[in-house]
């Protein structure tokens, strides 16, 4: 990690590099350019030495305008010929009945065209580091995405239809969003209509009280919702990127209050919002101060009993690594350990690593020098750019073009509410795990020494999403390659967020579940997929269930309440 260090004229030369990155970050947007270009030169050079690739696609673009040129023909004349390119899976910017009308169909092939070409010309090119070819990949979709036919009012013919049909309406109903948004934006307010979702009132507001607090955490005990509970408590461990009432939204989709009503003894971490003073926190303060604080609390409260433990997203990846320097350490306090989309391998962690290399956390270093943490914006401009087709420009065309603002729900009000990481945090979690793979190494130091995930020995239930772009459900499923425990996996329909929140009763959700034992051969994940049952509707019963299995049969009366530290949500919730 970059810090100021050596004597004092050096000191003074690091400060000049610091403030410069940091002002070109500003204007990049926090993209190191030095990455950006090494990328695209990694690309230029290779495919430049490459004449069958050359060939290849050269071919391949007069085939393109060959096919590209018969289809418009034969729209023109008004048959309807075949498609020549279809679009990718889940992408729906042409499935509406008007893009199958000319010109607008001849556009869209053409568009789709022009992506396959482009996919083709920045893959397979050999001599390409697998790095620079996802980077030039990436940017190289970003860069189609913006000039999509579907983005702009003459070329996409829902929204001439839109247009014709309310006499222009919907472009001005458009204008007022645009205006309405960019007010809330520049005035630093959450999305229209989330004011609908106060916390602590409709979501977050299921029963409870702060039973601890220290300078990183405060501890929530939920109250319980049965005449007798379950012998062993459940603490829940969220990402500090996060606020943690995403598994406490509304109440009618709130996955603490679903557990609580199951009879189980429910504590929440909820983290707090880091400030400049933060700066010098790393993973070990989080760890020590996070977890191991919240289980030594618990412990307190209900000695002598062994706690189920949970983690969600890169909270799981936190308890992961607690848990394994338990198990080193011969403490077996944790009854089992669940991991929600939470990822302990890091080679395979999806397009979120796409600029994760010693340049651009360099740059972001730099960057975060200047303010002392990662500010909210980086991060969700960084999750908004994954899923860029649905999150960014087809929104764009729904709100400002047709006129139509969705209501807000609470998921888009939770997702509003974002927290900060520290500086040192954050480098040394990008380092240690996204870009040395330190974990699953068995590289990770806990106390000076390392941990490894094979010493667990508590049970382990793991959920993965099938459509998560942050935690890809095949890299959540590596938990198997270097556990030496049981297994449980679990993929579920649904994005990082709503395949978690899937309240029994959702429509439309599934799932698969297998167990692997210790004494099991190891499933790649694609056998697994095609051999796991399949079963309708929510996770969390089965989950809840399987939290049973893992403790005491016998049921007990609810401890003591006590005085506590006050009501749910806590005072850091509510931290800017």
């Amino acid at each position: 990690m970059s810090g100021l260090q050596g004597d004092g004229a050096s000191s003074d030369l690091e400060v000049v590099d610091h403030l410069m990155n940091a002002m070109m970050a500003q204007a990049t947007g926090g993209v190191s350019p030095a990455a950006v270009m090494l990328a695209w030169m990694d690309w230029a050079l290779h495919i430049a030495s490459s004449p069958a690739k050359q060939i290849a696609l050269g071919q391949k673009a007069v085939s393109s305008m060959a096919h590209w040129g018969d289809y418009v023909a034969g729209a023109a004349a008004g048959r309807s010929p075949p498609p020549v390119a279809e679009p990718h899976a889940g992408d729906r910017r042409f499935s509406a009945r008007e893009w199958s009308f000319w010109p607008f169909n001849a556009m869209a092939q053409g568009f789709l065209l022009t992506e396959e070409w482009w996919n083709a010309a920045t893959t397979g090119v050999s001599g390409v580091s697998r790095r620079h070819e996802n980077q030039v990949n990436f940017m190289a979709r970003q860069w189609l995405d913006r000039r999509a036919p579907s983005n702009f009012l003459p070329t996409n013919p829902e929204v001439l239809a839109c247009t014709l049909l309310e006499s222009g309406g919907n472009l001005v109903r458009g204008a007022r969003n645009l205006i309405e948004d960019m007010q809330h934006q520049i005035g630093g307010e959450p999305p229209v209509g989330t004011e609908r979702y106060r916390v602590g009132r409709d979501i977050a507001a299921t029963p409870g009280r702060v039973v601890f607090r220290n300078h990183l955490i405060e501890l929530i005990r939920y109250d319980p919702a049965t005449p007798q509970v379950r012998a062993e408590p459940l603490l829940i461990v969220p990402a500090w990127i996060m606020k943690y009432y995403i598994l406490d939204l509304s109440p009618e989709n709130s996955l603490v209050r679903y557990l609580v009503g199951q009879g189980h003894t429910v504590f929440m971490v909820s983290w707090r919002n880091p400030t400049e003073e933060d700066r010098d926190l790393g993973m070990d303060a989080y760890r020590t101060d996070g977890v191991m604080a919240a289980l030594d609390a618990i412990g307190g409260i209900l000695p002598g009993r062994r706690i189920h433990a949970c983690g969600y997203c890169l909270g799981g990846t936190m308890l992961a690594i607690t848990a394994s320097a338990l198990a080193r350490d011969g403490d077996d306090r944790l009854a089992s350990v669940t991991l929600l989309a939470a990822q302990t391998d890091f080679t395979e962690a999806g397009e979120l690593t796409v600029f994760i290399d010693d340049s651009q956390i360099a740059y972001l270093e730099h960057m975060m020098w200047a303010r002392d943490f990662l500010d909210t914006t980086r991060m969700a401009g960084a999750f908004q750019l994954l899923r860029s087709t649905d999150l960014i420009w087809s929104r764009q065309v729904e709100q400002y073009l047709k006129g139509r603002r969705e209501p807000a729900n609470d998921l888009v009000a939770w997702n509003a509410d974002q927290t900060r990481m520290p500086y040192r945090m954050h480098a040394e979690y990008l380092r240690s795990l996204f870009l040395e793979n330190q974990l699953m190494g068995g590289r990770f130091l806990v106390d000076g020494r390392p941990v490894s995930l094979s010493d667990i020995r508590a049970p382990i239930f793991a959920v993965g999403t099938t459509r998560d772009h942050i935690a890809p459900w095949r890299s959540v499923y590596k938990i198997n390659l270097p556990t030496d425990t049981k297994v449980t996996f679990v993929l579920t329909t649904g994005g990082h967020n709503a395949g978690i929140v899937s309240e029994p009763g959702h429509r439309g959700r599934g799932y698969q579940i297998a167990t692997r034992r210790p004494e099991d051969r190891y499933v790649d994940p694609d056998t697994w997929v095609e051999s796991a049952p399949r079963r309708d509707g929510s996770w969390w019963p089965a989950w809840s269930e399987w939290l049973v299995e893992q403790g005491t049969p016998d049921l007990g009366s609810p401890p003591p309440a006590g005085e506590g530290l006050g009501a749910a949500p806590g005072t850091y919730v509510f931290q800017k």
